[in-house]
């Protein structure tokens, strides 16, 4: 097994880590198994499978809950899936279909590797989360636990990446971006507006009122490219999603988590071959060091 080094700095180190653990939950958006479950299950359409998931936890919520969580979809687009997704399918059945997708998927790509270790190490980071003003978080760790090992690694890194999100949501939030802005932001830094705009649901003209209030803020130029105003907010937003997401990792600590890095790394590095490079989520290879 290859040496993995993971960063001494706490921010840093919980950016490793997220490169580590989010491949494994996000097989439940990018791979076929837990599209076929949810159709199974009766959900119908990638979308409304994808919000009866994630948003399962909170019970049979309305849209008002799911916009102001998950932050980033155009209000019209949450209404569509919610809260008529639930006479398809119970929170119950959802979150049991979630898990059993997720499961065949990592089943599938990484085969019989054993990831009991791993899922051991990545539930006692995620079991010492704090949720307080974390609603996302707080609601996958009101969840039981599963028992199998596969299940336990998979659960764990949703309960992480949950934590991570709400984290990242606080910073947008602190920064003064509304959930279409954020997009508009990021689309010119670092992403394409190809890829964001149709899977959050935002009309070209939500979208262009944005690019204007990012313009008149200075953000972006008569072009519409970041201008440096806006590359120096993107180091502090992820600096500050960072800095509030390595709770988890100091409380592991340093020898755990340096083990943990080392048995993630070789998981991560395979899963990340099922996912589409890019992506909406920004998820990269691993980082090693």
């Amino acid at each position: 097994m290859r040496r993995v080094e993971i960063s001494e700095d706490p921010a840093r180190a919980a950016r490793q880590m997220w490169t580590l653990f989010e491949p494994v939950h996000a097989v439940v958006y990018f791979t076929p198994p837990p599209r076929a479950a949810f159709e199974a299950a009766g959900v119908r359409g990638f979308w409304r499978g994808y919000f009866a998931g994630r948003a399962a936890p909170f019970g049979a919520v309305g849209p008002a809950i799911v916009q102001a969580t998950f932050y980033g979809f155009a209000p019209q687009m949450v209404r569509r899936a919610l809260p008529s997704v639930w006479d398809m399918a119970s929170p119950e059945v959802a979150l049991t279909t979630r898990a059993a997708g997720s499961r065949a998927s990592l089943q599938e790509v990484l085969g019989d590797v054993d990831v009991a270790e791993a899922a051991q190490l990545l539930r006692a980071a995620a079991e010492s989360v704090d949720v307080v003003g974390r609603a996302l978080a707080a609601a996958n760790a009101a969840l039981p636990w599963p028992e199998d090992p596969l299940d336990v690694l998979w659960h764990a890194a949703t309960l992480l990446r949950e934590h991570r999100g709400d984290g990242h949501v606080a910073a947008l939030l602190v920064a003064g971006l509304d959930g279409c802005e954020s997009l508009v932001w990021r689309s010119a830094v670092d992403s394409d507006r190809q890829i964001l705009q149709p899977i959050r649901g935002w009309t070209d003209e939500e979208w262009e009122a944005a690019t204007a209030r990012l313009t008149a803020r200075g953000w972006l130029d008569a072009d519409g490219r970041a201008t440096t105003e806006a590359l120096a907010a993107r180091d502090r937003i992820e600096a500050s999603t960072d800095l509030l997401a390595a709770g988890p990792w100091q409380a592991l600590g340093r020898e755990n988590l340096v083990r943990l890095a080392q048995l993630m790394h070789p998981l991560a590095s395979t899963l990340i071959k099922a996912l589409p490079i890019p992506n909406p989520i920004g998820l990269v290879a691993p980082l090693a060091a």
